[in-house]
């Protein structure tokens, strides 16, 4: 996962972990040997925003993001010339004129694919960083990657306790391939417990005693925080 960062010097260009403490409560539930927690890519040259899954501005970086589109529209509607196109950036046009972001644009199909080669910034997920979240660095990544529709599951065992990153509506099948693709291509199912619960019952054996630990297939949705332990027939 790429973030780009606009409108504050708090981060440096490279990669960076968000640190979630559930996987630190994890690692000492199963005597993990380490914790692996979810990485970012952070991205700060403004060259490379476009390459970002979701950018950080502040809010004072907003009017940068919205001026930056708005220059890109505006060229691109001189040169047009097919209707849809036109239509399609004038549609672009009124939202900037209201400061608003182009994620936020209802777009059908056709407007989806005219709009996939545009090199707009605040078409992707904007996250507007307060004074204050400016504070914690962490915190604000971790705002952020929510903002961007991602969440986090967790794998456990004396190896390692481990965080992944999957975008929300994600299938249990889906996050095994996140894991290994050839613990995607051998599923059978998977034994799910959330780890509020998983906490509270203080560890797998008694999450099975107490009927906590649940039986799901391939299409469940996986849920923020949930602690997943996948069966191959490998």
């Amino acid at each position: 996962m790429k973030i780009g960062v606009l409108g504050t010097d708090i981060f440096a260009q490279g990669r960076v972990n968000i640190i979630d403490e559930r996987i630190k409560t994890l690692k000492q539930m199963f005597n993990s040997a380490k914790e692996v927690y979810i990485q970012a890519e952070i991205v700060t040259e403004e060259a490379k925003l476009l390459e970002a899954d979701g950018i950080i501005a502040t809010e004072g970086a907003k009017l940068d993001l919205i001026v930056h589109d708005m220059e890109f529209v505006e060229t691109r509607l001189l040169r047009a010339t097919d209707e849809d196109e036109k239509n399609l950036l004038n549609k672009l046009r009124g939202q900037l004129d209201k400061e608003g972001f182009l994620v936020d644009v209802s777009l059908n199909q056709e407007e989806k694919k005219l709009i996939c080669g545009y090199s707009l910034w605040s078409i992707k997920p904007v996250f507007l960083a307060k004074q204050e979240d400016l504070e914690d660095r962490n915190n604000l990544l971790f705002l952020a990657y929510a903002h961007f529709g991602y969440i986090s599951f967790f794998t456990a065992g004396e190896k390692d306790a481990h965080g992944w990153s999957i975008k929300k509506g994600t299938t249990a099948y889906e996050a095994a391939g996140s894991i290994h693709s050839d613990i995607q291509r051998g599923f059978i199912r998977a034994e799910v417990i959330n780890f509020k619960d998983l906490v509270n019952d203080g560890g797998l054996s008694k999450a099975r005693a107490n009927n906590h630990l649940r039986l799901e297939m391939k299409d469940y949705m996986v849920r923020d925080g949930d602690y997943l332990l996948i069966r191959t027939n490998k």
